[in-house]
């Protein structure tokens, strides 16, 4: 790959890769364009993008209200948009429970980690794909469901999950209900009211006494542990205390503060960036970047968000496009112990992106997984 634009920590350069195998023998700088190389004519040369938490397998699953699809083909479908977005290291997270149980996700999740399994087996995806377990610490069931998936090798991340309404990412309740009702759940106001009482009821009952369990199991297993919308300082007190290593998706600029303060990695949503702010209310993403509270960009349920959102660091937040590109693939890679991927660097595998601009939007042109060209 010659006369490409090369991302590298230290800054862009135009320069080439050779691939031998599944790995980047050697990188160069300067216009070389060796026999039989393919042109990049300007366009970037960047890692592969690494994923740490997208839900976007259930929309796949459940395309709507009622509508179950059949987890293999849905399970493709969502690892072709990935590499797509120029994703080719995914952890793909699961929920394990759901506090209004006819919301859909617990039965699909055997269905869907029944089909990663086969797709995988057969060779049938693109990406590599991992898994990050979402943990309802309110959910009575979580401690049957979670326990037999901890041998799983699969599984690189647990994070603590409390979506009780009235606090973190449903402070305002109304958020709660607006969630739910496109699942097709709706509730009278004075129906409404008693869920509300019977779901902190359940949070009481429950959840200090799960949150004890998951990281038993996460300390037995070696696991990296995310705590997920810190909402305030007591939120990001609990998590250091327990263990938690990363704030994913901090609600507010005090929680990323004290994030930071405490040395965690923190996650911000990449869709947040694209959209100009949360769709929930919550704390814009480019206020973290600007505050210096920002390590990681997540997709969270729309996977092209990722490699745009850097792009909008770089161009918005005043970061260098190293930066920037960094927090898509050398800092995941890093916090997750992928050691072997997230930089163009020689011994590394060859998870490469071709990448054009059109105007101020990056287009993934080819992508190669493992030196393995997959689109």
């Amino acid at each position: 790959m010659a006369r490409a634009r090369l991302v590298l920590p230290d800054g862009v350069v135009l320069g080439g890769v050779e691939i031998r195998g599944n790995r980047i023998a050697r990188l160069w700088r300067g216009d070389e364009r060796p026999a039989g190389a393919i042109d990049f004519e300007g366009d970037f040369l960047l890692p592969g993008l690494i994923e740490l938490h997208t839900d976007n397998l259930e929309k796949h699953l459940l395309p709507r209200a009622g509508a179950a699809w059949p987890a293999l083909p849905a399970m493709l479908a969502h690892d072709a948009q990935l590499l797509a977005a120029g994703i080719t290291t995914v952890l793909d997270a699961m929920a394990l429970g759901d506090l209004e149980e006819d919301g859909g996700r617990i039965g699909t999740l055997r269905n869907a980690l029944a089909a990663l399994d086969e797709a995988r087996d057969h060779d049938l995806l693109r990406c590599e794909h991992y898994l990050h377990l979402r943990c309802e610490l309110s959910w009575p069931g979580l401690p049957a469901l979670v326990e037999p998936l901890m041998t799983r090798k699969d599984l690189r991340l647990l994070s603590l999950m409390d979506h009780t309404p009235g606090q973190r990412q449903y402070h305002d309740v109304r958020q709660y209900r607006t969630y739910y009702s496109r699942s097709g759940i709706t509730w009278s106001d004075e129906e409404f009211t008693a869920v509300l009482e019977e779901r902190r009821v359940q949070q009481g009952q429950h959840r200090d006494l799960q949150l004890a369990g998951v990281m038993q199991l996460a300390r037995r297993h070696g696991l990296l542990v995310a705590s997920h919308d810190d909402t305030d300082v007591a939120h990001v007190d609990e998590a250091v205390a327990v263990g938690a290593r990363i704030s994913e998706f901090p609600t507010t600029l005090a929680a990323a503060h004290a994030a930071r303060e405490h040395g965690l990695h923190i996650v911000a949503g990449a869709s947040n960036l694209v959209r100009g702010g949360s769709h929930a209310g919550n704390v814009a993403a480019i206020a973290l970047a600007r505050a210096g509270c920002l390590d990681i960009l997540s997709s969270d349920y729309m996977p092209t968000s990722l490699l745009q959102g850097a792009f909008i660091l770089h161009e918005q937040a005043g970061w260098t496009l190293a930066e920037a590109i960094a927090t898509i693939t050398a800092t995941p890679a890093t916090v997750l112990g992928f050691h072997d991927r997230g930089r163009l660097d020689s011994g590394l595998r060859a998870d490469l992106l071709r990448v054009r601009m059109h105007r101020s939007q990056p287009v993934v042109r080819s992508a190669w997984v493992a030196g393995e060209q997959r689109l």
